[in-house]
């Protein structure tokens, strides 16, 4: 289903169509979707789903797709690169900037200073601990 206006973000409540450029989703298998403001809230909410959605668990998601940074198009979380600890913003602060390609995310990453390049299964705990912004 196409992302709506009134579509919240289960992690942290932000309206996710304010934020196109930084959409990520998930598909369950029974065809309902739940739409993130970024990357970040998509893994928080992979890691753990029960918290978020206490009906769903891992098993139930199908597809998981976030927006590429340069084209701006939904491509499959599995499949992109992910840029973590640059100097830009996503809507809740430091994000991992996902690409389709691996290229565009090391040129993205030389020019704005990240510290690291991912893929889907690299991202955990630990990178998400690297991701929350200092009290």
């Amino acid at each position: 289903r196409a992302l709506a206006a009134g579509d919240k973000c289960p992690v942290c409540g932000m309206f996710v169509a304010k934020y196109p450029d930084w959409v990520a989703g998930v598909v369950f298998r029974d065809g309902t979707t739940a739409w993130f403001d970024g990357a970040k809230d998509l893994f928080k909410f992979l890691l753990k789903p029960e918290r978020y959605a206490p009906a769903r668990r891992a098993a139930d998601v199908g597809a998981v797709w976030v927006t590429d940074y340069y084209g701006l198009t939904l491509l499959d979380a599995r499949q992109a690169w992910f840029v973590i600890g640059s100097d830009v913003f996503g809507p809740m602060g430091t994000e991992l900037v996902p690409f389709a390609r691996e290229e565009d995310a090391r040129e993205f990453k030389a020019d704005h200073k990240g510290t690291g390049l991912l893929r889907f299964g690299d991202v955990g705990p630990a990178t998400l601990k690297q991701l929350q912004e200092p009290d």
